[in-house]
């Protein structure tokens, strides 16, 4: 398998924007997603999609603000993060499975920092 490597990762104040990509074949993968971690809390999975059919869903405390995609012939996840809040702040892991049941693969993280 393709590792999955995360980038655009930093720091921007409350109300900007960043947009993260991973590299990420969707090759013998049946699930892609953008997990979150913030110190203390469990990892929070953020949004996911299904790399056949593209259906994408979203933890509540992000909806109306990411949006995850999927550049196929580019081997692209992206997480477009709009209007980002001090609580979005964390360590954010772009990671794969290759069945419903599989264990999820995970790339290094990148870290975004949000300032008010």
């Amino acid at each position: 398998q393709v590792p999955l490597v995360e980038s655009g990762g930093g720091s921007a104040q409350a109300g900007g924007s960043l947009r993260l990509s991973c590299t990420a074949s969707r090759a013998n993968r049946y699930l892609l997603g953008w997990w979150r971690q913030v110190p203390g809390l469990q990892r929070e999975l953020v949004a996911h999609i299904y790399t056949s059919g593209g259906t994408t869903s979203y933890a509540d405390s992000v909806k109306g603000r990411f949006t995850i995609s999927q550049d196929i012939p580019k081997n692209m996840l992206y997480l477009q993060m709009n209007n980002l809040q001090p609580k979005d702040t964390g360590m954010y892991y772009c990671a794969a499975k290759q069945g419903l049941a599989a264990a999820w693969d995970w790339g290094q993280g990148t870290q975004v920092t949000i300032s008010s």
